[in-house]
Protein backbone atom coordinates (compact mmCIF):
# COMPACT_ATOMS: atom_id res chain seq x y z
CA UNK A 1 0.00 0.00 0.00
CA UNK A 2 2.92 2.39 1.31
CA UNK A 3 4.62 1.74 -2.53
CA UNK A 4 1.48 2.67 -4.57
CA UNK A 5 0.75 5.34 -2.11
CA UNK A 6 4.50 6.96 -2.90
CA UNK A 7 3.82 5.98 -6.81
CA UNK A 8 0.84 8.37 -7.02
CA UNK A 9 2.65 10.83 -4.84
CA UNK A 10 5.49 10.89 -7.47
CA UNK A 11 2.77 10.43 -10.29
CA UNK A 12 1.26 13.66 -8.92
CA UNK A 13 4.32 15.50 -8.52
CA UNK A 14 5.37 14.95 -12.21
CA UNK A 15 1.66 15.67 -13.54
CA UNK A 16 1.81 18.91 -11.54
CA UNK A 17 5.09 19.93 -13.04
CA UNK A 18 3.95 19.29 -16.78
CA UNK A 19 0.79 21.31 -15.64
CA UNK A 20 3.27 23.91 -14.56
CA UNK A 21 5.30 24.06 -17.19
CA UNK A 22 2.32 23.87 -19.99
CA UNK A 23 0.85 26.75 -18.39
CA UNK A 24 4.02 28.76 -17.56
CA UNK A 25 5.33 28.47 -21.15
CA UNK A 26 6.07 32.11 -22.64
CA UNK A 27 8.16 31.19 -25.34
CA UNK A 28 6.38 29.91 -28.72
CA UNK A 29 7.51 29.58 -32.15
CA UNK A 30 6.05 30.04 -35.67
CA UNK A 31 6.52 28.54 -38.75
CA UNK A 32 6.04 30.37 -42.25
CA UNK A 33 7.10 29.54 -46.28
CA UNK A 34 7.01 31.92 -49.44
CA UNK A 35 4.51 32.82 -50.76
CA UNK A 36 2.74 36.27 -51.58
CA UNK A 37 0.02 36.44 -49.16
CA UNK A 38 2.63 35.18 -46.41
CA UNK A 39 5.17 37.61 -47.10
CA UNK A 40 3.43 40.32 -44.29
CA UNK A 41 4.96 37.96 -41.52
CA UNK A 42 8.57 38.90 -42.40
CA UNK A 43 7.54 42.30 -42.12
CA UNK A 44 5.73 42.22 -38.85
CA UNK A 45 9.05 40.89 -37.56
CA UNK A 46 11.23 42.68 -39.31
CA UNK A 47 9.56 45.93 -38.68
CA UNK A 48 9.32 44.96 -34.52
CA UNK A 49 5.45 44.64 -35.30
CA UNK A 50 5.84 40.91 -34.06
CA UNK A 51 7.83 42.03 -31.25
CA UNK A 52 5.49 44.75 -29.55
CA UNK A 53 2.57 42.52 -30.04
CA UNK A 54 4.27 39.70 -28.01
CA UNK A 55 5.84 41.97 -25.15
CA UNK A 56 2.19 43.04 -24.89
CA UNK A 57 0.98 39.94 -23.96
CA UNK A 58 3.77 39.03 -21.79
CA UNK A 59 5.65 36.13 -24.00
CA UNK A 60 7.89 35.87 -26.45
CA UNK A 61 7.57 34.43 -30.55
CA UNK A 62 10.22 33.41 -32.62
CA UNK A 63 9.33 33.41 -36.15
CA UNK A 64 11.08 30.81 -38.64
CA UNK A 65 11.65 30.82 -42.29
CA UNK A 66 11.20 26.92 -43.63
CA UNK A 67 11.74 27.31 -47.28
CA UNK A 68 10.04 24.26 -47.79
CA UNK A 69 6.47 24.93 -47.54
CA UNK A 70 5.74 21.14 -46.93
CA UNK A 71 8.33 20.62 -44.27
CA UNK A 72 6.82 23.47 -42.26
CA UNK A 73 3.47 21.64 -41.91
CA UNK A 74 5.57 18.69 -40.97
CA UNK A 75 7.41 20.80 -38.41
CA UNK A 76 4.56 21.86 -36.79
CA UNK A 77 2.19 18.70 -36.65
CA UNK A 78 5.88 16.80 -35.16
CA UNK A 79 5.46 19.71 -32.53
CA UNK A 80 8.24 21.58 -33.41
CA UNK A 81 6.20 24.79 -33.94
CA UNK A 82 2.99 26.20 -32.40
CA UNK A 83 1.80 27.65 -35.25
CA UNK A 84 2.14 28.01 -38.91
CA UNK A 85 1.17 29.10 -42.40
CA UNK A 86 -0.98 26.69 -44.21
CA UNK A 87 -4.18 26.48 -46.88
CA UNK A 88 -7.43 24.90 -45.96
CA UNK A 89 -6.75 22.16 -47.54
CA UNK A 90 -3.39 21.24 -45.98
CA UNK A 91 -4.25 22.60 -42.34
CA UNK A 92 -6.86 19.25 -43.13
CA UNK A 93 -4.55 17.04 -44.75
CA UNK A 94 -1.39 16.94 -42.59
CA UNK A 95 -2.23 18.29 -39.09
CA UNK A 96 -6.01 17.66 -38.61
CA UNK A 97 -5.82 13.97 -40.46
CA UNK A 98 -2.56 13.65 -38.02
CA UNK A 99 -4.49 13.83 -35.19
CA UNK A 100 -3.38 17.70 -34.38
CA UNK A 101 -6.14 19.66 -32.83
CA UNK A 102 -6.02 23.06 -34.68
CA UNK A 103 -7.43 26.56 -35.01
CA UNK A 104 -7.25 28.60 -38.12
CA UNK A 105 -6.63 31.33 -36.33
CA UNK A 106 -6.19 34.17 -39.24
CA UNK A 107 -8.14 34.17 -42.65
CA UNK A 108 -5.10 35.90 -44.61
CA UNK A 109 -6.49 35.52 -48.29
CA UNK A 110 -7.79 33.55 -50.62
CA UNK A 111 -6.39 32.96 -54.34
CA UNK A 112 -7.59 34.75 -56.93
CA UNK A 113 -5.68 34.08 -59.86
CA UNK A 114 -2.64 32.93 -58.27
CA UNK A 115 -3.06 29.50 -59.10
CA UNK A 116 -3.81 28.70 -62.45
CA UNK A 117 -3.58 26.28 -65.04
CA UNK A 118 -1.06 27.14 -68.22
CA UNK A 119 -1.27 25.40 -71.69
CA UNK A 120 0.72 25.40 -75.28
CA UNK A 121 -1.41 24.25 -77.91
CA UNK A 122 -4.63 25.10 -76.47
CA UNK A 123 -6.84 27.34 -75.73
CA UNK A 124 -9.51 25.58 -73.08
CA UNK A 125 -9.72 23.01 -69.87
CA UNK A 126 -11.42 20.83 -72.52
CA UNK A 127 -7.97 21.05 -74.69
CA UNK A 128 -6.57 18.97 -72.34
CA UNK A 129 -7.72 15.74 -73.04
CA UNK A 130 -5.07 13.26 -73.54
CA UNK A 131 -2.48 15.44 -72.88
CA UNK A 132 0.03 14.94 -70.39
CA UNK A 133 -0.19 18.02 -67.32
CA UNK A 134 2.60 18.51 -64.50
CA UNK A 135 1.96 19.53 -61.47
CA UNK A 136 2.87 19.26 -57.54
CA UNK A 137 0.44 15.92 -56.39
CA UNK A 138 -1.59 15.75 -54.47
CA UNK A 139 -1.59 19.64 -53.89
CA UNK A 140 -3.63 22.44 -53.95
CA UNK A 141 -2.64 22.64 -57.81
CA UNK A 142 -4.30 19.38 -58.15
CA UNK A 143 -7.02 20.30 -56.53
CA UNK A 144 -7.58 23.46 -58.90
CA UNK A 145 -7.15 20.74 -61.58
CA UNK A 146 -9.93 18.38 -60.59
CA UNK A 147 -12.49 21.11 -59.79
CA UNK A 148 -12.04 22.55 -63.74
CA UNK A 149 -12.19 19.21 -64.75
CA UNK A 150 -15.40 18.64 -63.03
CA UNK A 151 -16.80 22.36 -64.34
CA UNK A 152 -16.22 21.33 -68.04
CA UNK A 153 -17.75 17.68 -67.65
CA UNK A 154 -14.39 16.22 -67.79
CA UNK A 155 -11.86 13.65 -65.34
CA UNK A 156 -8.70 13.06 -64.56
CA UNK A 157 -8.30 9.94 -66.17
CA UNK A 158 -8.86 11.72 -69.53
CA UNK A 159 -5.39 13.18 -69.11
CA UNK A 160 -1.93 11.80 -67.40
CA UNK A 161 -1.00 13.98 -64.49
CA UNK A 162 3.15 13.82 -64.08
CA UNK A 163 4.24 14.69 -60.39
CA UNK A 164 6.84 17.57 -61.28
CA UNK A 165 8.67 19.52 -58.78
CA UNK A 166 7.37 23.28 -58.02
CA UNK A 167 10.82 23.98 -57.72
CA UNK A 168 11.34 22.39 -61.56
CA UNK A 169 7.80 22.96 -63.53
CA UNK A 170 8.53 26.58 -65.27
CA UNK A 171 11.44 25.23 -66.62
CA UNK A 172 10.06 22.18 -67.58
CA UNK A 173 7.56 23.99 -69.01
CA UNK A 174 9.23 25.97 -71.07
CA UNK A 175 11.19 23.08 -72.72
CA UNK A 176 8.12 21.44 -73.83
CA UNK A 177 6.48 22.13 -76.68
CA UNK A 178 3.17 20.72 -75.66
CA UNK A 179 3.37 21.60 -72.15
CA UNK A 180 0.50 22.10 -69.74
CA UNK A 181 1.16 22.86 -65.92
CA UNK A 182 -0.71 23.64 -62.92
CA UNK A 183 1.40 25.85 -60.66
CA UNK A 184 0.98 29.24 -58.28
CA UNK A 185 2.98 32.18 -58.14
CA UNK A 186 5.77 33.26 -58.93
CA UNK A 187 6.43 29.88 -61.31
CA UNK A 188 2.72 30.47 -62.67
CA UNK A 189 3.62 34.19 -63.98
CA UNK A 190 6.98 32.54 -65.20
CA UNK A 191 5.10 30.08 -67.27
CA UNK A 192 2.58 32.45 -68.44
CA UNK A 193 5.67 34.27 -70.13
CA UNK A 194 6.46 32.03 -72.54
CA UNK A 195 5.51 32.06 -76.16
CA UNK A 196 2.36 30.44 -77.16
CA UNK A 197 1.43 29.77 -73.38
CA UNK A 198 -2.21 30.20 -72.93
CA UNK A 199 -4.11 30.52 -69.34
CA UNK A 200 -7.26 27.86 -69.21
CA UNK A 201 -8.41 28.12 -65.54
CA UNK A 202 -7.45 29.56 -62.72
CA UNK A 203 -8.73 30.09 -58.90
CA UNK A 204 -10.64 33.20 -59.31
CA UNK A 205 -12.74 30.95 -61.07
CA UNK A 206 -13.26 29.10 -57.70
CA UNK A 207 -13.13 32.16 -55.70
CA UNK A 208 -12.47 31.57 -52.01
CA UNK A 209 -11.76 27.56 -52.50
CA UNK A 210 -8.06 28.05 -51.80
CA UNK A 211 -7.18 29.76 -48.54
CA UNK A 212 -4.49 30.87 -47.01
CA UNK A 213 -4.18 30.62 -43.24
CA UNK A 214 -2.09 31.19 -39.95
CA UNK A 215 -3.21 27.67 -37.95
CA UNK A 216 -1.95 27.29 -34.32
CA UNK A 217 -2.63 24.52 -32.08
CA UNK A 218 -6.10 24.72 -30.33
CA UNK A 219 -4.64 24.50 -26.83
CA UNK A 220 -2.07 27.18 -27.53
CA UNK A 221 -3.09 30.09 -24.89
CA UNK A 222 -5.03 33.38 -25.29
CA UNK A 223 -1.71 35.70 -24.96
CA UNK A 224 0.04 33.92 -27.84
CA UNK A 225 -3.76 33.95 -30.22
CA UNK A 226 -4.07 37.71 -29.53
CA UNK A 227 -0.39 38.95 -30.25
CA UNK A 228 -0.07 36.74 -33.76
CA UNK A 229 -3.30 38.67 -34.71
CA UNK A 230 -2.94 41.97 -33.20
CA UNK A 231 0.35 42.07 -35.17
CA UNK A 232 -1.10 41.10 -38.16
CA UNK A 233 -3.49 43.44 -38.31
CA UNK A 234 -1.69 45.95 -37.91
CA UNK A 235 0.42 45.41 -40.91
CA UNK A 236 -2.54 45.35 -42.88
CA UNK A 237 -3.47 48.67 -41.83
CA UNK A 238 0.14 49.54 -42.84
CA UNK A 239 -0.28 47.53 -46.04
CA UNK A 240 -3.53 49.10 -46.86
CA UNK A 241 -2.89 52.50 -46.38
CA UNK A 242 -1.21 55.80 -49.22
CA UNK A 243 1.47 56.43 -46.98
CA UNK A 244 5.37 56.06 -47.50
CA UNK A 245 5.54 53.78 -44.75
CA UNK A 246 3.15 51.63 -47.01
CA UNK A 247 5.37 51.55 -50.05
CA UNK A 248 8.63 50.78 -47.72
CA UNK A 249 6.87 47.54 -47.01
CA UNK A 250 5.84 46.57 -50.00
CA UNK A 251 9.50 47.30 -51.22
CA UNK A 252 10.89 45.11 -48.37
CA UNK A 253 8.49 42.19 -48.87
CA UNK A 254 9.40 42.04 -52.25
CA UNK A 255 12.90 42.40 -52.27
CA UNK A 256 12.91 39.44 -48.97
CA UNK A 257 11.05 37.15 -51.37
CA UNK A 258 13.53 37.36 -53.98
CA UNK A 259 11.52 39.62 -56.78
CA UNK A 260 11.04 43.11 -58.18
CA UNK A 261 8.20 45.89 -56.83
CA UNK A 262 6.25 45.22 -59.72
CA UNK A 263 6.27 41.94 -59.38
CA UNK A 264 5.25 41.76 -56.08
CA UNK A 265 2.32 44.61 -56.36
CA UNK A 266 1.25 42.37 -59.85
CA UNK A 267 1.08 39.27 -57.99
CA UNK A 268 -1.24 41.05 -55.03
CA UNK A 269 -3.57 42.25 -57.23
CA UNK A 270 -4.39 37.97 -57.83
CA UNK A 271 -4.54 37.37 -54.05
CA UNK A 272 -7.55 38.15 -52.46
CA UNK A 273 -6.29 39.52 -48.63
CA UNK A 274 -8.32 40.50 -46.22
CA UNK A 275 -6.54 43.73 -45.27
CA UNK A 276 -9.61 44.63 -42.74
CA UNK A 277 -10.23 42.02 -39.76
CA UNK A 278 -13.72 42.81 -39.69
CA UNK A 279 -13.60 41.37 -43.70
CA UNK A 280 -11.93 38.21 -42.89
CA UNK A 281 -14.20 36.80 -39.76
CA UNK A 282 -17.30 37.58 -41.89
CA UNK A 283 -15.90 35.34 -44.60
CA UNK A 284 -15.08 32.81 -41.88
CA UNK A 285 -18.03 32.99 -40.33
CA UNK A 286 -19.86 32.74 -43.59
CA UNK A 287 -21.91 30.00 -45.79
CA UNK A 288 -19.44 29.59 -49.03
CA UNK A 289 -16.27 28.22 -46.19
CA UNK A 290 -18.70 25.04 -45.59
CA UNK A 291 -19.14 24.55 -48.93
CA UNK A 292 -15.83 24.62 -49.87
CA UNK A 293 -14.42 22.62 -46.75
CA UNK A 294 -17.34 19.98 -48.35
CA UNK A 295 -15.46 20.13 -51.51
CA UNK A 296 -11.81 19.71 -50.23
CA UNK A 297 -12.63 16.88 -48.18
CA UNK A 298 -13.86 15.29 -50.51
CA UNK A 299 -11.40 15.71 -52.65
CA UNK A 300 -8.78 14.77 -50.17
CA UNK A 301 -10.73 11.57 -49.12
CA UNK A 302 -11.32 10.56 -52.80
CA UNK A 303 -7.47 10.67 -53.38
CA UNK A 304 -6.49 8.82 -50.91
CA UNK A 305 -5.43 11.49 -48.23
CA UNK A 306 -7.30 10.49 -45.54
CA UNK A 307 -4.99 7.04 -45.23
CA UNK A 308 -7.21 3.89 -43.95
CA UNK A 309 -10.32 6.33 -42.76
CA UNK A 310 -12.98 4.73 -44.11
CA UNK A 311 -15.25 8.26 -44.27
CA UNK A 312 -14.44 11.73 -45.28
CA UNK A 313 -16.47 12.54 -41.74
CA UNK A 314 -13.74 10.50 -39.94
CA UNK A 315 -12.38 13.96 -38.93
CA UNK A 316 -14.08 16.93 -37.33
CA UNK A 317 -14.39 20.48 -38.67
CA UNK A 318 -15.91 23.03 -36.84
CA UNK A 319 -17.22 26.50 -37.83
CA UNK A 320 -17.63 29.69 -36.34
CA UNK A 321 -21.36 29.62 -35.68
CA UNK A 322 -20.77 26.05 -33.67
CA UNK A 323 -21.94 23.51 -36.71
CA UNK A 324 -19.58 20.41 -37.37
CA UNK A 325 -18.87 18.65 -40.50
CA UNK A 326 -17.70 15.03 -40.04
CA UNK A 327 -17.17 13.60 -36.65
CA UNK A 328 -18.20 15.95 -33.58
CA UNK A 329 -16.32 13.26 -31.37
CA UNK A 330 -13.13 13.87 -33.51
CA UNK A 331 -12.46 17.63 -34.12
CA UNK A 332 -8.97 18.20 -35.65
CA UNK A 333 -10.05 21.54 -37.41
CA UNK A 334 -11.86 24.32 -36.07
CA UNK A 335 -12.13 27.78 -37.77
CA UNK A 336 -12.65 30.73 -35.34
CA UNK A 337 -13.77 34.32 -36.04
CA UNK A 338 -13.69 35.34 -32.31
CA UNK A 339 -9.91 36.70 -32.68
CA UNK A 340 -10.51 38.22 -36.19
CA UNK A 341 -13.68 39.96 -34.73
CA UNK A 342 -11.55 41.49 -31.62
CA UNK A 343 -8.93 42.62 -33.88
CA UNK A 344 -12.18 44.16 -36.09
CA UNK A 345 -13.62 45.81 -32.50
CA UNK A 346 -10.23 47.21 -31.10
CA UNK A 347 -10.45 44.94 -28.18
CA UNK A 348 -7.21 43.25 -28.51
Amino acid sequence: MRKISTLLFVALIVVFGLFKEASTKENYRIAWSHYTGWEPWEYIRHSGILDKWAKKYGITIQLDLVNDYIESINLYTGGTYDGCVMTNMDALTIPALGGIDSTALIIGDFSNGNDGIVMKNGAKVTDLKGRQVKLVELSVSHYLLARALEMNKMQEKDLTIINTSDADIAAVFASDKDGAVVTWNPPLMQCRGEKGANMVFDSSMISGEIIDMMVVRSDTPESLKKALTGAWYEAMAVMNGKAAETEQAITYMAGFAGGTIDEFKAQLLTTAMFYKAEEAATFASGSKLKETMEYVRTFSFGHGLYGDATSKDFVGISFPDGSIMGDKNNIKLRFAADYMKMAADGKL
